[in-house]
């Protein structure tokens, strides 16, 4: 591996320990190498705190007695453009000016209007060696619900359910039956700690009266969201227990009981989909895990908005039941979980 890539490797490592702590803000890693020797790491730990360079930095001051001459023969790896501007932190560009580093090696640009080019031009022009694009495919993938967010202004969608081996999704009967296995359910826990939100239907909230929290992991608890148009869901369920932020869309009002948030939408039967992922796009939620039930997904399949499917094909045979979903797109990874296998998918558009 080269050296560069090497650097930048040991960046992403340290960005992905932002995962599902940083949103909206995208994951971040860095690292200062003096003379082929890693002397300071960081990576953006909290939303509203300090970035990874300042992390990265302070490392090494706080490491080395004569860590400000250090840094002025090092060059810091970063897995995004140093930021330009001032958000709830100073700009980390001005940051790496002032300490006199000669070298910045980045991942991805930042497509974020006040940001996007502003930062490598800043360095630029304070005499700084940029070295861009280094391993930027993997450092695009990390951050691709943050790109998402601002590109297309939704929030990154995952699909997620459970199927048997010949493709039934639920009884007939609309009942509780479980599919996945213990290690797939706790995967899936872990998936909640690492999102914004978590969505329902009403006949999933009804027949399994979810929790949709991680009490399988540790982590927080993502928005639980449910669809339930005409409000016919009783207050009885694990939603409306008051123990985390849940959203519930429907076409009769808005209002907040304590941290349920009923929002009324204006249409249901024309860009639901749409009309949801905006929504959300507008209250800061980053990533969306779609988890059922069978319409509510093929809703999202239909309107083609979605971006990743994790499917569970558990080894059970149940000779009958309600279909799976259908769905066409890149096949990414296929791997065991437990009794299970798992297929995560990728949109054609996404990959585009």
């Amino acid at each position: 591996m080269k050296t560069d890539e090497k650097y930048m490797q040991r960046a992403l490592e340290l960005a992905r320990l932002g995962a599902g702590s940083v949103s909206p803000n995208p994951m971040v890693g860095a690292v200062v190498v003096h003379q082929d020797r890693i002397i300071g790491e960081g990576y953006h730990q909290q939303y509203g705190q300090p970035h990874a360079e300042v992390n990265a930095i302070n490392s090494v001051l706080f490491a080395h007695t004569d860590g400000e001459e250090l840094l002025k023969e090092s060059v810091i790896y970063v897995t995004l453009e140093p930021c330009a501007h001032y958000g709830k932190t100073p700009p980390c560009a001005d940051l790496i000016i002032r300490y006199g580093i000669p070298a910045v090696v980045t991942g991805s640009p930042d497509p974020f209007e006040q940001v996007n080019g502003k930062g490598i031009e800043k360095l630029r022009k304070a005499g700084i060696e940029v070295q861009e694009n280094i391993l930027r495919e993997e450092c695009d993938f990390l951050n691709r619900r943050f790109f998402t967010r601002i590109r297309d202004n939704r929030p990154y969608i995952i699909l997620k359910w459970a199927e048997t081996a010949d493709q039934y999704f639920a009884p007939e009967d609309r009942s509780q039956r479980w599919i996945s296995s213990p290690d797939s359910r706790i995967l899936t826990h872990r998936w909640r700690s690492e999102e914004d939100a978590v969505l329902v239907g009403k006949t999933t909230a009804l027949a399994d009266d979810p929790k949709l929290n991680v009490r399988d992991w540790f982590g927080r608890n993502p928005k639980r969201i449910v669809i339930d148009r005409n409000l016919e869901l009783p207050q009885n369920l694990h939603l409306f227990d008051q123990s985390q932020e849940t959203i519930v869309f429907n076409a009769l009002k808005t209002e907040t009981e304590g941290l349920v948030k009923y929002l009324w939408l204006e249409d249901f039967d024309h860009y639901l989909p749409q009309m949801i992922a905006y929504q959300l796009y507008l209250m800061d939620v980053q990533s969306l895990i779609v988890e059922g039930g069978a319409q509510i997904l093929s809703l999202f399949i239909n309107a083609g908005l979605w971006d990743e499917a994790r499917i569970f094909r558990a080894p059970q045979y149940w000779g009958g039941g309600l279909k799976a979903p259908g769905i066409k797109g890149l096949l990414h990874e296929t791997v065991k979980v437990g009794a299970d296998e798992l297929r995560v998918m990728f949109n054609y558009k996404t990959q585009d």
